[in-house]
């Protein structure tokens, strides 16, 4: 069994080193990622004199646009794009094996909300159904086949419909998890008008106005889709095309990462002075899930950091694009 595989296997079993997992993939991943390989020998990095998580370099999200970001070589069975408007480069994330993804996904999810069994999964993801190559809906497709349950599925616009699945999901006692875009989720609050109550349903945000509407702090957001749904709280998910793993937030925008992720906080004018000193800075990302591209991204996102090791998205770096995932601007 080779490397990749042999991580694979223990990466999903508990408990495991992450320091120690991320050191390992971080060597093998400079030695046969190719751009990442070029990337360190540029800054001049040694791969064995690193021995410490903050020591890392990250690699700059900005590379999935232009570059080929792949550890290895393989035919990916899926390729992801992040989302966009016709004028910007989209980033490409080469997946080997789609397979691995739902695996992750599902290991991560299950951690935090307990057996997709138990959930009719719903999906509001209008724009990412109608652009395509969209791993959040590979993901709400997984999710939707895992659970079994025939009022499961995605919608795009027929707001009524979706709406008398929940009741008939809610009075056969399943608990439901709604996921969607923020601008339909708002579309939809607004339209309510706290007309109807949502109580029980976990509605879960993943960012992204697609210029549909103003963009707005998370807090306001939140607070316009509790009142239009009717529930005290508003989940959220973190996650990116550039990652196979993901954050989870319950409530408040406080997130929690995935078992197979690690946030660390850089300096706002220094990106190599890395370490959770910093309470708030951008986002650096070990994506231990990210066997076949690169584990280590700098994002555009800012962030801030708790002594827990939850975190929150203060917003993007002033020059980036504004993408549809996950995020929102300050």
């Amino acid at each position: 069994m080779d490397f990749k595989a042999q991580f694979k296997q223990k990466l999903l079993r508990q408990p495991a080193d992450f320091t120690e997992m991320a050191l390992s993939l971080f060597r093998y991943q400079a030695a046969h990622n190719p751009v990442y390989k070029a990337y360190l020998q540029n800054l001049h990095i040694q791969p064995d004199q690193i021995n410490t998580l903050e020591q890392i370099p990250f690699l700059p999200i900005e590379f999935f646009k232009q570059q080929k970001v792949a550890t290895g070589v393989f035919e990916p069975e899926v390729t992801f794009y992040s989302s966009g408007t016709t004028q910007q480069t989209r980033s490409k994330h080469y997946v080997a094996d789609l397979q691995w993804y739902n695996q992750v996904t599902k290991y991560i999810f299950e951690h935090f909300y307990g057996p997709l069994e138990q959930y009719v999964v719903l999906a509001l993801l209008p724009s990412y159904l109608e652009q395509g190559g969209s791993s959040l809906v590979a993901m709400a497709d997984y999710f939707i086949k895992q659970t079994g349950q025939r009022e499961a599925g995605f919608y795009l616009h027929n707001r009524k419909e979706l709406q008398q699945t929940i009741d008939l999901a809610r009075a056969r006692g399943k608990k439901v998890l709604l996921i969607g875009v923020s601008y339909a989720l708002l579309d939809w609050a607004e339209e309510l008008q706290g007309n109807y109550s949502f109580e029980g349903v976990t509605i879960m945000e993943t960012g992204g106005m697609k210029g549909r509407h103003r963009e707005m702090v998370r807090e306001e957001l939140h607070s316009f889709l509790k009142q239009g749904f009717g529930v005290d709280k508003i989940h959220s998910e973190y996650g990116m095309t550039e990652l196979l793993s993901q954050g989870y937030s319950k409530g408040d925008g406080i997130f929690r990462p995935g078992q197979t992720m690690r946030i660390l906080l850089r300096d706002l004018n220094d990106p190599f002075d890395i370490g959770n000193h910093h309470r708030s800075g951008g986002i650096n990302v070990i994506d231990l899930a990210n066997v076949d591209s690169c584990a280590f991204i700098e994002t555009k996102d800012i962030g801030r950091m708790h002594t827990d090791g939850t975190f929150e998205v203060l917003g993007r770096f002033d020059n980036s694009d504004i993408r549809g995932c996950n995020l929102l601007v300050v």
